[in-house]
């Protein structure tokens, strides 16, 4: 067994409801100059780009990807991540998936030229209708943008954490159990429903005593909101699926996000298991799953 399936088990087992699952996924970076164990590296998909929310989800089915400039789908999320330099004025690739759905409502089939990662930094992909760039739309003729000016998109992207300027090597997305190399995760991300994130709450602040806040927006939640800002900042936090996961990964409807710092993880379950007599978790409305 993992150590992180062993801390999570101890945090499910004391919720006290029978075949409850919270669909969990760990996160790994790997900066320029590290190592990688091939194990990690024979994750790296072949022939084709996942996005981070799709990466993400499939790991809480079990699968495992490693992420890198080349196998990330999304140019947002290597923003995030630190693959590439947010104002380099070159695409990334001919075919990603974010970037295909462009080009296949384009209309301009093989003319179609993808956005660059200064596009998206600079406001243009986000707020494609008021910068007269329609090519970068998701929806066609009628698409609005993500934002009504460019000044919003410029505004609503400083606050979106990202590793930059960019020195990652690859970020490996992997399930619970993967046991072929000896790693332990920087980040956990869990898809949780409102009632598992009122008692996994109510865990941590049994344990600690501090609050916790949330930090969220529309686009770019699972690789900056709960990837990225609880790496750089040590704390947890909480936020709403974006466009892309909804959308591309189709997350359910019924799942918040949770992204934990690995040194956070075991108080949950540690806080879980303590407070077990002060939130009967198995009498919430809606706990058992359906």
């Amino acid at each position: 067994m993992t150590i992180v399936r062993g801390i999570y088990d101890q945090m499910i087992g004391a919720m006290n409801v029978a075949e409850l699952e919270i669909p969990t996924a760990c996160v790994k970076f790997y900066k320029k100059g590290d190592d990688i164990p091939q194990a990690v590296l024979d994750c790296e998909p072949e022939g084709l780009t996942l996005t981070s929310c799709q990466s993400t989800r499939q790991a809480g089915f079990g699968d495992n990807i490693l992420l890198t400039a080349e196998t990330v789908g999304c140019v947002a999320a290597a923003i995030s991540f630190g693959l590439v330099d947010q104002n380099q004025d070159q695409p990334m690739g001919d075919s990603l998936v974010y970037t295909d759905i462009m080009k296949d409502q384009s209309g301009k089939g093989e003319g179609f030229v993808p956005p660059s990662p200064k596009d998206f930094s600079d406001g243009t992909v986000y707020a494609c209708a008021a910068a007269g760039r329609p090519e970068f739309a998701l929806f066609g003729d009628d698409d609005t943008g993500r934002f009504e000016s460019v000044d919003a998109a410029r505004s609503a992207m400083a606050d979106m954490m990202a590793i930059q300027p960019g020195d990652t090597q690859a970020v490996f997305i992997y399930s619970l159990d993967f046991d072929d190399a000896d790693i332990v995760p920087d980040v956990v991300v869990q898809a949780a429903r409102p009632v598992e994130l009122t008692r996994i709450i109510q865990a941590y602040q049994f344990k600690t005593g501090k609050r916790v806040n949330a930090s969220m927006g529309g686009l770019r939640v699972v690789n900056s909101d709960l990837i990225v800002r609880p790496y750089i900042s040590g704390e947890m936090n909480i936020s709403t699926a974006c466009l892309g996961a909804r959308l591309i990964a189709k997350w359910d409807a019924d799942r918040m996000g949770l992204g934990i710092p690995w040194a956070q993880f075991s108080d949950i379950a540690d806080g879980m298991v303590a407070s077990q007599g002060g939130f009967p978790f198995q009498a919430y409305p809606g706990a058992a799953p359906s």
